[in-house]
């Protein structure tokens, strides 16, 4: 009957040991006799690459039924079968020998003989002539070229001889059928494997072990595994090669209970005493970090292999347990095994792990010894164990005894490099690479975008993506979120955001990466957005995506969220990962509530250097500077070295609190450290020593900067404004624009401040108006505050109600307490009334808006509005906060409140105000009662003013200072008049330097004057 057959190319290439040539085939008609039906429906080779139905086993596991796996197959009718097509596999045409010529399809069907049978050349009758047997001799020779098929990968040749075995008509026995099984299984072809086993009429341990074997190299480990269930579903049983492929097959799909299933199956059938069988057992533990079980199973072995002993290795290995490797490694060379080389890799990587440098130096040594540590693969290792040791130069002398790299190295040395935070010289080790003509993989690729992410070269990182997109791995999952990340943290977020959604599997990593990115004030909201839309999509968040929305969190201060959040890290078991923990420590610090950073801090189990710093710097940012300095003080007696983030802000909380003597301390530290040079520490240095009243020792610190950026501009330029040196500041300000320094907003905040102090108003103007039209920059409330400060300070009302008018600026509460302050130096009353009435509509509960209109009031002798106004403050449960000075004398901070006999040395204290006051009413000093906002009688009224704080402080300093060392007071409100002439007058008597700080600025009293010129 006619059926679509097999032809002979026009030549045929001799396959060495099979006893005769081997022929590949194109399709063509020809009468023969039908194939066997066993046959059948086998072979269908498409025109077209296949990929594995089995694929996606090792991400979803599934049964697998015995029609699904052999549901492809060919129904015939007049056709018995399809045979291999020319180039249909996408394979080159194989050459025939001399002799042969390929004939059109048409000529050899119209020159045909009649009959079943090719008309045979000489060449042909010697081709058949060794084929001439009985059937059972055929059947073992078509085995044994299978099988030599089979050991050689040759799968063109294999399926050549399934071919002939077709043409002969032979019925295939079980041997047969299992070679064929075993040829294409071995050949990495498990899609046909599969097909030919679904014909076999009575299929044996031999074929399933085969089939299942092939699954295995292929790297089909879920897949190996359904069929091994299958199998036994079936009534066959295993032998000791089934177990141990099938626990093989476990391994490699970590799947641990059904490899126990296997493990209790082999012990009932007693086929544990097997080596190959207690070697996968060995294997399948220690991959699945049972090495308690691994050991166990190791020591019941009647004897070990190498294989064992490397499986056992590999576990510890992989569990970072150098000092069991190295025990292990031991007990293996005194015994009679002889290790490989693959041992030495084993040794090396659990030295890598766990940072054991010497054990990895034995080892190399042990290498050179037996000469073969120039093998790539040891070297490979041995790269990889130094760079984890944090020795890139051994890596790279160790990578330049390599004669010809692989990618493999070419990627194992860049990879090095990164991580030891050289990216500049892996990115020259990758040009060398070019060079040399290895083409770079993901690995390769990955490790560049991430050396130019650490370097924050976003042009550099660009030209690997182009390189990625040449290579064709721009959909790679590695590369994918390797790019993320690289955009998100150079701040190219849309860039980030592009790769992220051209990824086609993202994967938790690829949304963790995207999250980086939304760190910041600005975008800060995204990240919870995104969060949220990765948890609709059904990903579980873990650490790295917890820490990275708490920071999100931190930036908006949302503590709502946080909460949740927290609750969520409960629930997923991570409060108890110091990490987590850190983030938030700094989630609840930020948003102020330090109660629960408290809390959570003193649960950490181990508490670095990172999450004191973050604790310090909580308790700094919210005011609390004597807790950040005494956390500090902790931290050191826990052998916890502060780094220059801790200390810069420690340096803040002394900053709050103006702690001058614990910031000299700081200051001496970091010096002992080295870290007194670092940039962020030397400008909380400078803003340390300008609010703590010591501006000259700012300005030294400053002049002493190697480099000086906006930041540390700015802070000096404030400085300056703050002790009343506006001049200084103004200079200042024009340096910085000489050296090519560009300004930000809080530059100009300290430029107007400036020229507020110093009464300025046109040069104000000027550099407000030069905010957005020079710089660029939109001008913010507090700029808005500083221009009617400015008009304000000086009088022009007129000026200061249009420009509130014309700015909108009329709901705002910083505007309106700068304009009730004018108002209260130049005594308006009527402006004073109307921007008192904005304020208490704005902020009913603050206490000053009422006492400066109260004193408004006072100063015009308007008494009855006076009562009027503190018989409001009363209704509205309103206090006033009272008058605090402190003084640090000898390192320990003295608090003060007005008429506070409550300190210790109040006797004295009051003694000696008493002297002070006697001695300059002999040099015409008088109490300037003025000052008193109080309806009351003048005596009553110097009493008032006798009690001041801040001179309480003051008589407190000079009892316990016997140098004449400046005394520095600070104070919560603003420093009274007759205060203000008294410390000038003190000054003068006692030739004594007094710096005191109020809520508006810093005054300078020396030699009878003050530093603000009497504008505050």
């Amino acid at each position: 009957m006619a059926a679509v057959y097999l032809k002979l190319n026009t030549e045929m290439s001799q396959m060495q040991g099979f006893g005769f040539p081997l022929m590949e085939y194109d399709c063509f008609s020809l009468r023969m006799s039908s194939p066997p039906h066993s046959f059948r429906g086998v072979f269908f080779f498409p025109t077209c690459p296949i990929q594995s139905p089995w694929l996606n086993l090792s991400k979803k596991p599934q049964t697998i039924s015995r029609n699904f796996q052999f549901s492809i197959r060919l129904k015939y009718s007049s056709c018995s079968l399809d045979a291999i097509e020319s180039n249909g596999t996408g394979l080159s045409p194989v050459r025939l020998q001399d002799g042969f010529q390929k004939t059109p399809c048409k000529l050899w069907n119209s020159n045909r003989p009649k009959g079943n049978r090719v008309p045979e050349t000489s060449e042909k009758k010697k081709l058949w002539k060794g084929l001439d047997l009985d059937s059972k001799e055929r059947l073992r020779r078509y085995s044994g070229m299978l099988r030599t098929c089979a050991a050689k990968g040759a799968l063109r040749e294999g399926k050549a001889i399934h071919g002939q075995v077709i043409k002969s008509g032979i019925d295939p026995d079980s041997h047969l059928w299992n070679s064929l099984v075993n040829v294409y299984a071995k050949c990495g072809s498990s899609k046909y494997a599969s097909k030919v086993f679904g014909e076999i009429p009575d299929r044996d341990v031999v074929s399933w072990t085969a089939l299942i074997a092939g699954f295995v190299a292929e790297g089909y480990g879920s897949g190996a595994v359904n069929l091994f269930s299958e199998m036994r579903k079936e009534g066959v049983g295993a032998n000791e090669f089934t177990y141990a492929t099938a626990l093989k097959a476990c391994s490699m799909c970590l799947d641990l209970e059904f490899g126990k299933q296997v493990h209790a199956e082999v012990i009932k059938v007693g086929d544990f005493s097997d080596l190959f069988v207690g070697s996968a057992l060995v294997d399948l533990y220690a991959k699945g970090g049972e090495m308690v079980l691994a050991e166990r199973v190791f020591l019941c072995m009647p004897e070990q292999n190498p294989v064992s002993w490397n499986a056992l290795l590999n576990g510890f290995a992989q569990m970072g347990d150098a000092e069991k490797v190295l025990d292990l490694f031991c007990r293996m060379t005194g015994s009679e095994i002889n290790f490989s080389k693959f041992t030495l890799s084993i040794v090396l990587k659990g030295c890598a792990n766990s940072g054991n440098l010497r054990a990895g130096q034995m080892v190399h040594s042990l290498a050179v010894r037996i000469g073969c540590e120039l093998d790539e693969f040891i070297s490979c290792c041995l790269v990889d164990m130094y760079s984890k040791n944090g020795l890139a130069g051994d890596a790279l002398k160790v990578f330049a005894t390599i004669e010809d790299p692989d990618v493999v190295s070419w990627s194992a040395i860049i990879t090095c490099l990164n991580q030891n935070g050289q990216s500049r010289e892996a990115a020259e080790v990758f040009k060398r690479m070019r060079h040399s003509g290895v083409v770079p993989n993901q690995f390769t690729l990955a490790s560049l975008v991430s050396a130019a992410t650490d370097l924050g070269d976003l042009y550099y990182g660009e030209s690997i993506h182009a390189c990625v997109c040449k290579y064709g791995l721009e959909y790679d999952n590695t590369v994918c979120n390797a790019l993320i990340t690289m955009y998100m943290k150079t701040g190219s977020v849309q860039d980030g955001f592009q790769v992220f959604k051209l990824t086609t599997n993202r994967d938790l990593i690829s949304w963790n990466a995207l999250l980086s990115g939304f760190h910041d004030n600005e975008t800060c909201d995204i990240g919870l957005r995104i969060f949220s839309q990765m948890l609709v999509e059904g990903f579980n968040p873990n650490m790295y995506t917890f820490i990275s929305i708490l920071r999100s969190c931190s930036s908006l201060a949302d503590v709502g969220f946080g909460k949740q959040l927290h609750a969520q890290i409960v629930k997923n078991s991570l409060d108890g990962n110091d990490f987590v923990g850190t983030a938030l420590v700094d989630m609840y610090a930020k948003s102020r509530f330090l109660e629960d950073a408290e809390t959570i801090f003193n649960r950490l189990i181990k508490k670095d250097l990172f999450v004191w710093t973050v604790i310090v710097a909580g308790y700094a940012l919210n005011g609390q500077g004597e807790k950040a300095m005494k956390c500090l003080i902790q931290m050191q007696r826990e052998c916890v070295k502060p780094n220059e983030f801790t200390l810069a802000s420690s340096l803040s909380g002394c900053s709050s609190i103006a702690t001058l003597d614990s910031g000299r301390q700081l200051h001496s530290l970091a010096i002992k450290g080295g870290q007194s040079g670092d940039m962020f520490f030397a400008s909380a240095l400078v803003d340390m020593y300008a609010k703590c009243g010591c501006v000259e020792d700012a300005e030294v610190v400053f002049d002493g900067l190697v480099f000086r950026d906006t930041i540390s501009w700015n802070t000096m330029i404030c400085g300056y404004s703050q002790h009343g040196q506006g001049g200084k500041a103004l200079k200042a300000f024009e340096v910085m624009l000489e050296e090519g320094t560009v300004p930000d907003e809080v530059t100009f905040i300290g430029v107007l401040s400036a020229c507020s102090h110093m009464g300025l108003i046109e040069e104000g103007k000027k550099h407000f108006n030069s905010l957005s039209k020079i710089y660029g920059i939109t001008p913010t409330i507090e700029h808005y505050a500083c221009m009617v400060d400015i008009l304000g300070s000086a009088g022009k009302f007129d000026e200061v109600e249009s420009f509130i008018e014309e700015m909108k600026l009329t709901s705002n509460v910083m505007i309106w307490e700068n304009v009730l302050g004018a108002c209260k130096t130049h005594g308006n009353v009527e402006f004073g009334e109307r921007a008192a009435m904005k304020l208490l509509e704005l902020e009913p509960e603050i206490d000053s808006n009422y006492i400066l209109l109260s004193n408004i009031y006072a100063a015009k002798g308007m008494w009855n509005d006076v009562t009027n106004v503190r018989a409001l403050m009363s209704t509205r449960g309103v206090k006033k906060e009272p008058g605090c000075s402190w003084v640090e004398v000898n390192g320990q901070v003295h608090v003060f409140l007005s008429h506070d006999g409550s300190h210790p040395k109040i006797r004295e204290i009051h003694l000696k105000l008493q002297d002070l006051h006697h001695k300059l009413m002999s040099f015409g000093y008088t109490p300037n009662t003025d000052h008193v906002l109080h309806h009351v009688s003048d005596r009553e009224k110097q009493e008032l003013l006798f009690y001041h704080s801040e001179r309480l402080a003051l008589a407190f300093a000079l009892l316990s200072t016997s140098t004449r060392k400046t005394i520095r007071i600070f104070k919560n409100l603003r420093i009274c008049g007759d205060c203000h002439d008294f410390m000038k007058s003190i000054s003068e008597l006692t030739n004594q330097e007094l710096v005191v700080r109020d809520i508006n600025c810093f005054h300078h009293f020396k030699n009878g004057s003050c530093s603000c010129h009497n504008f505050w």
